[in-house]
């Protein structure tokens, strides 16, 4: 543990970070695998679930917690299966 205040501070906020930067992957992770199954097995409500994960993708990348091209190509991957 640091003894610097400002480091204190700063590895509280990581982990704040942490927490929030992990709950939204997890989401993200999820509803792709949601959509996934959905798609597979013909559901009523898969084409709701495929345009909810590719948002949590498109919001996921946009705060760069995966790659624009990984998100891209989770976007294209779930547009085939639609």
């Amino acid at each position: 543990m640091p003894n610097i205040k400002s480091a204190i501070k700063r590895v509280k906020k990581n982990e704040t970070l942490n927490a929030q930067n992990t709950k939204a992957k997890s989401a993200m992770r999820t509803a792709v695998k949601k959509a996934d199954t959905a798609a597979l097995n013909n559901d009523e409500n898969a084409k709701e679930l495929i345009k909810t994960a590719i948002q949590q993708v498109e919001k996921a990348a946009s705060k760069g917690l995966i790659h624009k091209n990984a998100a891209s190509r989770k976007k294209s991957q779930l547009m085939k299966k639609a």
